[in-house]
């Protein structure tokens, strides 16, 4: 709603409200004048006016229903999502025919990651009434729970329903995409660009843009970004969207002028997730073209994927640096060590290919980047894992860095994270808690560092112990000390890894997000590890950067499948350098 129209109904309805009228009508202007406010967010007012419309008393359910669900949508612009979540429930009490109250709960759980719930609500909703938006909203949460053939389903039922909604057929794309086949994704995010008649859906055009980058057709993927443009001027996703696309054509000073452009970008909407991750992702690829380090290598997806376990990846060297090693302390940041753990060969399921060999190479790298004590551990049963986690606290405790980085499997129990040694059996899910290693262990070995706690996790694949484990019921106690917050109860095994909360100067990285599953690599590394080696080393780039270069790799290299995820923050006083510049 434009700015002048919204005054011009504020206006309106106060100069109708002055006059008399019958109480219905006044009902309906404060109703108007209620939801108006509320898109100019000035909230306060917005919900004055729903309150007096609902203490008129509207004499129809129906109608007093629509009152409240205005005043949770308010609620739920204003941040305030518990209110919001009281007004739909009891926009479902006063009409429970209606699947918007259910519809709007669903959306709330959404966004507060609480991806079953929501789920939950969208059936509610369909089993009201089956609605376009609702079987479109609930594949967009399959997406976020990485089960893509159920969202397929969902987008297809809801294009039964209404077989011109573009944005079913631009989400189906990204779940073809998600699933590794680009050719499938093309042609549903096409039929949602024809479908959008008067050129107007941004977002349609950015979905396909990704695509037609990821698949190597790049003049047709700067059109489409320069078309969203079009509609929304310097929008963050379109702006870095094009820097990438430019840099893949090695055309790197229109790259730089795009990354340029969203990084000043004063576009307030930078700051919802999507835009804020381009805002972040320009910082990065400007600080990379700055540092005059060496462009990485990254293959290009396929177009359909033969195993989605896996992709190709190019052959790799641990970097090393073109001047001395004896860097002085001060631009080291002092004493820096790292525990390096490859888990390949394990006893009772099959082995894996990437994780020694991956090992081996961040290991090396660390040594060759001037790393004063680098420990590498390979194949290590849980004994083994234990031992190396308490040598390395003594180390850590005489440090100003310690690093852990972890290849192998990984597994999520209600919420908790464990490292799965070589010999774990796992024949029910509570063992776990005997013959894992908890992440929170890992962390408690590095306490003791003085400035900087980082631990990289290449261990987000599938549980491959899943087909074999016995699911219990009783309480987990372990999982009241979840770093995720997962609560007691019967057991829950994730896919990949959980959410990580962490404390002080500590960063997490996951090589794929919480409930992602990484990829594997048919070279001798994983595309985490292969992203990890060829980005380390660039000189004068900070680590918070590095990690966001590293993921944009993964996900250049993977069509967006993986999505490496940092969690955790460092103090603002100061800035941390695998490599200082040059």
């Amino acid at each position: 709603m434009a700015l002048a129209e919204t005054g011009r109904i504020i206006d309106d309805c106060t100069r109708f409200l002055k006059g008399k009228s019958s109480k219905q009508d006044r009902i309906v202007a404060h109703y108007l004048r209620g939801v108006t406010l509320s898109a100019a967010r000035s909230f306060d007012r917005a919900i004055a006016d729903l309150d007096e419309a609902f203490r008129l008393g509207p004499s129809v359910a129906d109608d007093k229903a629509r009152i409240v669900e205005a005043r949770g949508t308010v609620w739920k612009k204003a941040g305030e999502l518990d209110r919001a979540l009281e007004a739909y429930e009891e926009t479902i009490r006063l009409s429970p025919n209606d699947p918007s109250g259910y519809t709007n709960r669903a959306i709330i759980f959404y966004e507060r990651g609480q991806f079953d719930r929501s789920i939950a609500e969208y059936g509610r909703s369909i089993a009201v009434k089956k609605t376009a938006i609702a079987y479109n909203n609930r594949g967009n949460t399959w997406i976020q729970k990485g089960d893509f053939d159920r969202a397929i389903s969902d987008f297809t039922d809801s294009l039964r329903i209404n077989p011109k909604y573009q944005n079913a057929f631009s989400n189906r794309g990204k779940a073809w995409r998600l699933k590794g086949d680009l050719t499938r994704a093309l042609e549903d995010q096409n039929k949602a660009v024809d479908l959008d008649i008067q050129g107007r859906g941004s977002f349609i055009y950015i979905a396909r843009a990704d695509t037609l980058r990821y698949m190597g057709e790049f003049s047709r993927a700067i059109a489409d970004y320069k078309k969203s443009l079009q509609n929304i001027p310097e929008y963050l996703p379109a702006l870095t969207g094009l820097g990438l696309t430019y840099e893949k054509l090695g055309d790197l000073a229109e790259a730089r002028r795009h990354f340029e452009q969203a990084a000043a970008s004063a576009n307030p909407s930078r700051f919802t997730d999507v835009s804020k991750e381009a805002f972040e992702t320009a910082q990065a690829r400007l600080a990379a073209l700055q540092s005059g380090g060496i462009s990485p290598v990254i293959a290009a997806p396929q177009l359909r994927v033969g195993n989605t376990g896996s992709i190709p990846t190019p052959a790799i060297a641990a970097p090393i640096l073109n001047r001395p090693l004896g860097t002085p302390a001060a631009v080291r940041q002092g004493r820096r060590v790292a525990l390096v753990i490859g888990n390949s060969g394990y006893q009772k399921v099959p082995a894996l290919a990437n994780p020694q060999k991956d090992a081996g190479v961040i290991a090396a790298a660390l040594r060759n980047l001037g790393f004063d004590a680098v420990t590498l551990a390979s194949d290590a049963t849980r004994e083994k894992l234990i031992d190396a986690l308490r040598s390395f606290a003594n180390e850590a405790e005489k440090a100003d860095w310690a690093m852990v980085y972890y290849a192998g499997h990984g597994i999520e129990v209600n919420g908790q994270n464990f490292l799965i040694p070589v010999d774990a059996r796992l024949a029910a899910d509570r063992d776990v808690q005997f013959e894992a290693v908890p992440l929170e262990q890992v962390l408690a070995a590095l306490e003791g560092a003085k400035k900087l706690k980082l631990v990289l996790l290449d261990a987000c694949r599938d549980n491959p112990f899943a087909p074999q484990m016995r699911k219990t019921t009783a309480p987990d106690a372990v999982a009241a000390a979840s770093t995720a917050g997962g609560a007691v109860g019967t057991r829950s095994i994730g896919r990949g890894l959980g959410e990580v909360r962490v404390h002080g100067a500590s960063l997490v990285v996951f090589a794929a997000k919480h409930g992602q599953t990484a990829l594997d690599g048919e070279g001798a590394n994983s595309p985490f590890a292969v992203a990890m080696v060829q980005r380390i080393a660039t000189p004068g780039v900070e680590l918070n950067k590095i990690f966001r270069l590293v993921r944009d790799d993964v996900m250049e290299a993977t069509a967006g499948r993986q999505e490496p995820y940092t969690y955790g923050s460092l103090p603002g006083k100061e800035d941390f350098f695998f490599v200082a510049a040059k």
